[in-house]
């Protein structure tokens, strides 16, 4: 008889697939002769505990997605396809006897394998994935090197649930405001609390919650630690093993198929102590969870874009109600959802106003660029306050949230514009590798050598990205290394953590870079930051555009003045009157978010209101909005009271990689009343005829609305 939370193996039609167990009904209304018996049972003990099991249905149902698919959509490969849970043995390697004789400067030549050498020092062995992750390269040509010198051996465990609780750096003084927060979430310990720690960039936040993770290991408990992307993990976990001893693991879709299944039931069997993991972590399993951090609390990257759009931060806050346990919610930038459920009461408000230790808060100037003449866009005073800095040794970061080298290419004598026929959007000029590219869709073209139109060889790039103001810093400060973090010169797997480690040395360079740059870095050595260009959000049509625009501002400008030296942030505008600008600027991120909660409540808007989303897409124009129309029609059949609709209508990207695209949007103040309609019309959506044209998708609390 298999327990709920059980694989078994089941005939489906034609086929045998693998199911979950949900629920054990002794008594029912269906034939005897229609109920197919279950071909096997896979787990003696069920693969999922009775409470995550409850989890994903509650994920299921508030977003409106069915449950076998969200499984799916969460579940390592392996446990999906009905293979053993089978506990692993670890590789391992230790020090040999001559490694742990051996005189470092002997190895002055190969500074990696001496780095290796001293983590291997500080950890009785480690394996080639957790080494890797430390050294921020890859481990295994370097392990090699070290095994033909006989310095290093390999050996085989099995890992034991053996927590250290004992540290491996002494946890650094708090300031008042620190220890303010450290005390409240401590004594909260013992049931669920949701806590928002709302503190300036460099306040310490992170400080806080390394404690509060040792307090909970302490209690013989594990932590879960969320971040928002993967480019975050490595530097969250060279941090946590500078401080513990105990064994912690990485969750992220950068793992294999192996690596994953490994770390979900070292998080089941509770032998990792402390699991760090992007927004596909809220559904681990844990033996004994006792906290859970979600850092950077506002980024969008916490909600699912594609088929399960779940928001890991919302399940995050419900799974510690349902453990009943603490949760911190961590950001200098408070989504307006949460900062809401804290001034409403519903979360514990703690606030760190102040940088750490001796750092002091960077001073923000807008830069008119009405009032000068740009130099391939920079003002002229931008430019020689780089120079100033990089003659005094100090680091520079240029913001400018567009890759590629161009915008654009249009043509100067009839105003052609080369644009992507599948997104009806311009494409974007790169020159490394040189060719057009289209960033909704990914599509290429070699360069054009004549316009598309009139035949014209005038060709010109417009605008500014990140490649091109690379090149033209590189030109302008030749004595100086420009170090250029994105999307596309990021693609190798370890170029990200060279160039960090390149900024981390302290030597002056400019660091150019987009939103990569943005969130959580720290750069002691940064004491100047640009924003190129400060205007990009102030007059989109999307609600959240401010809210997004202030939060980008300010998480860049914390990059600066992070140590002993105050920091500038210098930011470009065209606009330096703006009511918004001024607003963020004068009163800080915390006054400009609750303002905006205001100006949201007179016009219910989210966080006052709820939204549910209808997209739908298809290859034919005339489809997505006679499929939508057909929805508002059901559902103003249905009456729904409290429930206004708005549209259908195109969506803001009317054309994305050769499909038309609209959208439907449901909103309520009534957060029941709407999910009672949005259950009713998914069921419903199947039956319209129309619905065999279109790809359609519903979106609970979206973020994106392109």
């Amino acid at each position: 008889m298999p327990g709920i939370g059980s694989r078994v193996r089941i005939s489906f039609g034609s086929q045998t697939l693998v199911g979950i167990v949900i629920a054990i009904d002794s008594e029912h209304e269906i034939p005897l002769e229609k109920i197919k018996p279950v071909l096997q049972v896979l787990d003696e003990t069920p693969l999922l505990d009775e409470r995550l099991l409850v989890l994903y249905q509650f994920a299921s149902s508030y977003y409106l997605y069915p449950p076998g698919l969200a499984l799916q959509a969460s579940l390592p490969r392996a446990f999906r396809e009905g293979k053993p849970l089978q506990g692993r043995v670890l590789k391992m390697w230790q020090l040999s006897e001559t490694g742990k004789t051996l005189e470092m400067e002997s190895l002055a030549r190969a500074p990696q394998q001496v780095r290796a050498l001293s983590l291997l020092r500080s950890y009785e062995a480690l394996s080639p994935a957790e080494l890797s992750t430390l050294l921020s390269r890859p481990s295994g040509p370097i392990l090699q090197a070290l095994e033909e010198k006989g310095l290093i051996c390999q050996v085989e465990t099995s890992p034991g649930m053996t927590t250290d609780t004992t540290l491996k750096e002494a946890p650094l003084n708090f300031n008042a405001g620190q220890q303010a927060a450290f005390d409240a979430i401590r004594s909260a310990s013992a049931g669920f609390n949701c806590f928002l720690l709302e503190g300036i960039t460099g306040s310490g936040k992170t400080e806080i919650y390394l404690q509060l993770i040792h307090e909970t290991l302490q209690r013989g408990k594990q932590a879960l630690v969320l971040v928002p992307e993967i480019s975050l993990t490595p530097q969250t976990i060279r941090r946590f093993s500078q401080r513990f001893q105990c064994r912690f693991e990485s969750y992220h879709s950068g793992l294999s198929e192996i690596q994953r299944q490994d770390v979900w039931l070292a998080g089941r069997t509770g032998e990792a102590d402390i699991i760090i993991g992007t927004r596909s972590s809220v559904f681990l399993p844990f033996d004994q969870l006792g906290l859970i951090i979600v850092d950077e609390e506002h980024d969008d990257s916490y909600k699912q874009q594609e088929g399960f759009r779940y928001n890991a931060r919302d399940l995050a806050v419900w799974r510690a109600r349902q453990l009943k346990i603490p949760l911190v919610l961590c950001s200098a930038t408070p989504s307006l959802e949460s900062l809401n459920n804290a001034l409403q009461g519903r979360y514990q408000l703690l606030q760190l106003p102040e940088r750490a230790g001796k750092a002091t808060s960077p001073q923000l100037k807008l830069v008119d660029l009405r009032q000068q003449s740009t130099e391939e866009g920079f003002a002229p005073t931008v430019i020689a306050e780089i120079g100033k800095k990089l003659q005094s040794n100090e680091q520079v970061l240029v913001f400018l949230n567009r890759r590629g080298f161009s915008p654009v290419m249009l043509c100067e004598d009839c105003g052609w514009i080369a644009q992507c026929t599948r997104c009806e959007k311009s494409y974007t000029l790169h020159r490394q590798p040189a060719g057009l590219r289209c960033h909704h869709c990914d599509a290429a073209r070699p360069l054009p050598q004549r316009c598309g139109e009139c035949g014209s060889s005038r060709l010109n790039a417009q605008g500014m990205g990140t490649e091109r103001t690379e090149s033209f810093l590189a030109g302008r400060f030749p004595d100086f290394p420009v170090i250029r973090i994105d999307r596309d010169s990021t693609r190798r797997q370890d170029s990200l953590a060279q160039k960090l480690q390149q900024a981390d040395s302290g030597i002056p360079c400019i660091l150019v870079g987009t939103q990569m740059l943005a969130k959580g870095h720290h750069f002691p050595k940064v004491s100047l930051v640009v924003i190129m260009d400060a205007d990009s959000g102030l007059f989109s049509a999307d609600f959240r555009a401010h809210e997004n625009l202030g939060q980008l501002l300010i998480q860049v400008a914390g990059r600066s003045g992070r140590s002993d030296k105050p920091g500038t942030v210098l930011i470009q505008t065209w606009h330096p009157e703006h009511p918004s600008l001024r607003k963020l600027l004068e009163s800080g991120y915390g006054n400009f978010a609750r303002s905006l909660i205001e100006e949201r409540k007179s016009g219910q808007l989210p966080p006052s209101s709820r939204l549910v989303l209808l997209r739908a897409e298809a290859s034919r124009q005339h489809l997505p909005m006679e499929f939508l129309s057909a929805v508002r029609k059901l559902l103003a059949d249905m009456q729904a009271s409290g429930v206004s609709l708005h549209g259908p209508m195109p969506s803001p990207m009317g054309k994305k990689a050769g499909r038309f695209r609209a959208q439907l949007m449901l909103m309520s103040v009534s957060r029941q009343k709407l999910h009672n309609t949005g259950s009713s019309l998914a069921v419903m959506l199947e039956q319209l005829p129309q619905a065999r044209s279109v790809r359609w998708h519903i979106d609970v609390d979206p973020v994106d609305f392109s």
